[in-house]
């Protein structure tokens, strides 16, 4: 039986994945003491498919960006399921970190962020509410448009 977490996610539509692997010399996540933390997720979907690729303010809307951040927030909780194994242990989302891809002059990078944060929020309601931080970047693996990383208060 899934968690109250997931019955919330599954509500909106939402049913996690196995979580991908890393591409490169890290793991997906680390846990010390009572933290959670979760490597940066892209925004790829089930399939592997991205969901957005190239830069924020050329070509890419700030709707396609947000849906993309949803999509590497939807990425972060199925990797917090494979360390925890329960969404409901989650205690606290403490922080989102967030990469976008962005053209020079895209300023708009928190308004794309929004997406992930949403979602935590949804899922978590006060518990999801947390810090964050929005830094527009040159490139990202795969010419991906977003990655999130996060840490997680858990039980």
């Amino acid at each position: 039986m899934a968690g109250t977490v997931e019955q919330k996610l599954a509500a909106e539509g939402i049913v996690l994945h196995e979580p991908t692997s890393p591409v490169a010399n890290y793991v997906g996540f680390v846990r010390t003491g009572n933290l959670l933390i979760v490597s940066g997720q892209v925004c790829v979907n089930a399939e592997g498919k991205l969901i957005a690729k190239g830069k924020l303010g050329a070509g890419v809307t700030i709707e396609q960006g947000a849906a993309a951040a949803r999509g590497c927030a939807i990425n972060l909780l199925a990797q917090v399921k494979a360390a925890l194994g329960d969404l409901d242990k989650v205690t606290r989302v403490v922080r989102l970190g967030g990469f976008v891809n962005s053209a020079p002059d895209f300023t708009e990078g928190p308004k794309v962020l929004n997406g992930a944060s949403d979602l935590m929020v949804a899922a978590f309601g006060d518990k999801g509410r947390h810090a964050r931080s929005t830094v527009g970047v040159a490139a990202l693996p795969g010419d991906a448009a977003v990655e999130v990383e996060a840490i997680f208060e858990v039980a």
